[in-house]
């Protein structure tokens, strides 16, 4: 079974998604139970600041040399029509942007709108190989921080 977990705070889990289009993908999922970002607490915030955005901002510029992020925060799937009982949960989405192509464990990325609204059509898979290489890099380099 496939790991997507790459890294834990108190409050929040840094999980890759199966979409590597943006290289180094992610969503951001708080621990509690909490449908809106006002009913963060103080703690949750710092938390997110120093040990989540702070550290995968700075491990994706030095593995990947990422020049900069999207974040969003989009919890409209709580209400579409097939949810029964429509329930928000805070996630924030995490979209590195590469000015230049990547090279990583015979894969190449390439961020075909940089400077622009990322294209939701846009989906990479990649092998479980290289899945893991992308996860471990992310994780040990945060884990140096």
């Amino acid at each position: 079974m496939k790991s997507n977990i790459i890294y834990e705070t108190k409050y929040w889990t840094i999980i890759l998604t199966d979409n590597q289009y943006e290289l180094g993908r992610c969503v951001i999922d708080i621990k509690r139970d909490v449908g809106e970002m006002g009913k963060l607490n103080t703690e949750e915030w710092n938390d997110l600041h120093e040990n989540v955005v702070i550290k995968l901002e700075n491990a994706l510029k030095k593995i990947f040399g990422t020049k900069m992020f999207n974040w969003s925060c989009l919890m409209n799937n709580a209400f579409k029509p097939h949810i029964e009982k429509p329930h928000p949960h805070v996630h924030l989405h995490f979209r590195p942007r590469y000015r230049n192509p990547v090279e990583f464990m015979g894969e190449t990325f390439i961020d075909e709108k940089f400077g622009h609204h990322y294209d939701r059509q846009k989906d990479k898979r990649v092998s479980q190989e290289v899945f893991d290489g992308i996860r471990k890099e992310i994780k040990a380099e945060i884990d140096k921080q």
